[in-house]
């Protein structure tokens, strides 16, 4: 490396990127996490030729509202990337935003990649990072970052579990020695979850509603267990009324929430349990003595703590900023590259 090669680094601040099915989040070195924005993208398309209009916040309002010649996509699909061109573009808005002088610099960026990655779509992420702009494109698995973002020991010699809910995925995994032990990549995640209300919806009440409703559902009374008067609270509804096909306004109350989401609850319960048959019987008394930390943006919903408990048996604690784990972890990753030097991939 010349001192010419490395003037660009003089001048950038490098940055981590988790890049979500649902939200992608910049951290900037010695800033924190100073980004947080849906990942959706809005394009004009013209004789064949996008354009793009609407990155973030402003493209997800536009979302399942476009006429023909708009179209509104997310370019991950399950924690990697669906549509090359489209994440490329994101990319760059995103790095843009955040950069506000972009002529001179080209960051070094480490972005996390779930662990059931295949090399292929680990090596389509690493290609548009670094089409975008970076000097350098490091990948580090989503579990290991999600655990460092939560805080947990995970350089010490003891097992650490941990569930990260995702939009797209679920990773389970158990740590040692700043390492995966075992790890299983389960796809379903918060987009299931509303795909999930949608069936329940129009199987039941005969509406069919979009995925901002079912995921406005979701966050508003969404619960993973039935609650304790058989009904919970209530919200009103729109959508379309299938009978007749006007629109109509209906209400939804939590235990029929909790009915529709019994079954992406159940199989994120299930990959708890699979990861605990499989690891080791040392690191599994670990895990009974410190139990299991939820993160990601699954997290949140409602009584998922407890019906993880009542499956396992074990304590379950979810991370203080759950949305910002996997962020915070790859920012972490990023300061002390040193010490997680092996936990960072960045060359293949």
């Amino acid at each position: 490396m010349g001192i010419i090669d490395n003037l660009p680094g003089l001048f950038s601040s490098d940055m981590a990127i988790d890049l979500g099915t649902a939200n992608t989040l910049v951290y900037v070195k010695g800033k924190g996490v100073i980004l947080s924005e849906p990942s959706v993208v809005a394009y004009h398309v013209k004789d064949g030729v996008k354009k793009v209009l609407a990155v973030g916040e402003d493209a997800k309002l536009m979302l399942g509202r476009t006429p023909g010649s708009i179209e509104a996509i997310r370019p991950m699909r399950d924690g990697v990337i669906a549509d090359f061109d489209v994440a490329e573009e994101m990319i760059k808005h995103f790095i843009r935003k955040v950069h506000k002088r972009s002529t001179f610099s080209k960051p070094k960026i480490i972005v996390c990649v779930p662990h059931g990655a295949t090399p292929v779509e680990k090596r389509a992420i690493r290609q548009s990072v670094l089409s975008a702009g970076a000097r350098r494109a490091g990948l580090i698995a989503e579990p290991i970052a999600a655990a460092i973002g939560a805080g947990m020991p995970i350089t010490d010699p003891t097992g650490n579990m941990v569930v990260d809910i995702g939009g797209g995925t679920t990773e389970v995994a158990v740590l040692s020695l700043g390492d995966i032990v075992y790890a299983r990549s389960v796809r379903v995640g918060g987009d299931r979850m509303d795909e999930a209300i949608i069936n329940y919806l129009r199987r039941n009440q005969n509406l069919l509603v979009g995925e901002s409703t079912a995921e406005r559902i979701k966050t508003t009374i969404g619960t993973a267990r039935m609650p304790d008067d058989g009904r919970g609270a209530s919200m009103q509804i729109r959508g379309r009324d299938l009978l007749n096909g006007v629109p109509k306004e209906t209400e939804i109350s939590q235990a029929q929430v909790a009915e529709a989401l019994a079954e992406p609850v159940q199989q994120i319960c299930e990959a708890v349990m699979t990861a605990l048959e499989a690891t080791p019987p040392d690191l599994a008394a670990d895990i009974v003595d410190r139990g299991v930390m939820l993160t990601g943006g699954g997290a949140l919903l409602g009584d998922l703590d407890l019906a993880l408990r009542e499956q396992t048996g074990l304590s379950v604690s979810i991370a203080d900023e759950s949305l910002n784990c996997v962020a915070m972890g790859t920012g972490k990753a990023l300061e002390y590259e040193k010490q997680l030097r092996h936990a960072i991939d960045y060359d293949s």
